[in-house]
């Protein structure tokens, strides 16, 4: 199969160190996928707004990963610059901002990540009032799903398409939406969305249970693997913390503690991180600790590249489509 100009690019100059490990990852990737193998893509920090839609979203759309695990931050992030993208603030010069200057944004209601500012009124409450509607209508109606599967209805209801401010197909939960992809949201609750809900709970609006919990998404996870791990599933992981901890953790749980030793380990590992590899630290330790948790096998293929994720993961993708 003939690659593109990105691809080509990258096998004549990566050729060393990290560059040589993003190389190597993702053509194990393609090969992974390339026998018949699945492959789960976990997002931790903030890539939605670092808008990985532009590329993941085709991703999706070209099956080239099966299942998501990501924060509750990116889920609801790439809605928000889906429906208010022309009022994010970008702050070049974020390193140089006072407390002052901080404050200053807050009262303007932007919320900054890093370099980007999200916009209070026009992202997180434009979304509120109809995700709201859905919640209520479905305690109502005495249903509950996952956070994911509320959003995947509100995006397919249609009742944001007045406010869309980038082209659809650059949402990749939109494109997840459209493609049921299944997914799990672990700590969903720490989200703005998650805090939304639990001020409901509070007020009496809504209960709890309408919202399945995380100990639900496991267990879906776990029969999820259960039933397509015949001929492998693969580990990419971008960043750290819960968004990969999580997953990762259903094989040894479906191996040690429900005892069913045929379970298969995951088949491909992958880890795009800038996390020094330190004492104690999930987010940087090296794969073969995985080994010890009964998450890896010996002669899984294992990769890490120290580097920023928002460079790499385009990269990474860009080579798996062909671009």
């Amino acid at each position: 199969m003939s690659k593109g100009a990105i691809s080509e690019f990258i096998k004549k100059y990566y050729l060393h160190f990290n560059a040589a490990a993003l190389v190597d990852a993702a053509e194990a990737y393609e090969k992974q996928l390339a026998q018949g193998s699945k492959m789960l893509v976990s997002l931790a920090g903030a890539m939605s707004t670092a808008e990985i839609g532009k590329i993941f979203a085709e991703m999706i759309r070209q099956d080239k990963l099966q299942i998501i695990s990501c924060t509750g931050a990116n889920l609801e992030e790439d809605v928000m610059n889906l429906v208010a993208h022309s009022h994010y603030k970008r702050v070049p010069n974020y390193r140089d901002l006072t407390p002052q200057d901080e404050w200053d944004l807050l009262e303007k209601g932007l919320n900054r990540v890093t370099d980007t500012c999200i916009p209070e009124e026009e992202a997180f409450r434009r979304i509120q009032e109809h995700i709201v509607k859905i919640w209520k209508d479905a305690e109502a109606a005495g249903e509950r799903y996952f956070p994911h599967e509320y959003m995947y209805k509100l995006l397919l209801s249609g009742v944001l398409e007045e406010y869309y401010e980038i082209d659809i197909k650059d949402s990749w939960m939109y494109a997840a939406a459209k493609a049921n992809l299944p997914m799990v949201v672990p700590g969903w609750e720490d989200s703005t969305m998650g805090n939304i809900f639990a001020s409901y709970v509070l007020k009496g609006e809504l209960k709890a249970s309408t919202m399945k919990s995380g100990i639900e998404y496991m267990t879906f996870l776990a029969d999820w693997y259960t039933e397509n791990s015949k001929e492998g599933i693969g580990f990419f992981q971008i960043g750290g913390g819960i968004a990969g901890d999580f997953p990762i953790c259903v094989v040894p749980m479906l191996y040690q503690d429900m005892e069913r030793t045929d379970t298969p380990f995951w088949n491909y590992f992958c880890q795009i991180s800038d996390s020094t590899t330190s004492y104690g630290s999930y987010s940087g330790a090296v794969p073969n600790e995985k080994i010890t948790w009964g998450k890896l096998d010996i002669n899984t293929p294992k990769f890490i590249i120290e580097s920023d994720a928002t460079i790499v993961a385009p990269l990474i993708f860009a080579y798996l489509l062909d671009m």
